[in-house]
């Protein structure tokens, strides 16, 4: 039930939110030029890798600790687009293709795959989600310990009717734009282990 609720929502939206996809799509061309997608390898289910896509929001350029900071990277264009979660929105063809859901726990980076603890690790007996219980309660901005623990408490407490309730109250959270960045971050930091 929880493949079929994907594919028919994520179907749905790309055909009704197509012209806002296209205007986003002229808008992040216009400001930052091509290429428009930001593609990354994430851990999908069981830690598989599949290719992210998202709307780019920031200037091109190597990321991380040892490239340009993210801040100096953001773009004040991309900045808006986070803060309202509109770069999220061709996440929607992951989630018909099936590498992703609706509903789960955010897709992170692959050198993080090593660094978590075996409880940890269980976010990753489910496909990753646009949205999940950590984004309904505090999104970024919850410490990571916190943050993980919330995922695996999805994995366990899984059901039709949770999900339903996580993407209810996802509308909330997005219009509120809260939690979209960490306090003294430009996104958020990186977890280094377990105890992070």
């Amino acid at each position: 039930m929880k493949r079929a609720l994907d594919v028919t929502v994520s179907a749905l939206a790309l055909v009704i939110l197509s012209p806002i996809l296209l205007v986003i799509a002229a808008l992040v061309w216009w400001k930052l030029g091509s290429p428009v997608l930001f593609t990354q390898q994430r851990p999908g289910l069981q830690g598989r890798p599949f290719t992210l896509v998202k709307f780019r929001t920031m200037r091109l350029g190597p990321a991380g600790p040892d490239g340009a900071s993210d801040a100096n990277r953001m773009d004040p264009f991309g900045a808006k687009l986070r803060t309202t979660s509109l770069d999220e929105l061709p996440e929607l063809w992951n989630v018909l293709t099936g590498d992703m859901s609706l509903v789960g726990p955010r897709p992170l980076l692959l050198q993080y795959l090593p660094l978590y603890s075996e409880r940890q690790a269980r976010r990753h007996e489910v496909r990753p989600g646009i949205t999940g219980w950590a984004q309904i309660n505090g999104r970024n901005s919850t410490p990571w310990p916190e943050r993980l623990e919330m995922d695996v408490w999805y994995v366990e407490n899984r059901s039709t009717w949770l999900d339903l309730k996580i993407l209810f109250m996802t509308i909330p959270t997005a219009l509120r734009r809260s939690g979209v960045t960490q306090e003294g971050q430009t996104t958020v930091e990186y977890f280094t282990g377990a105890e992070s």
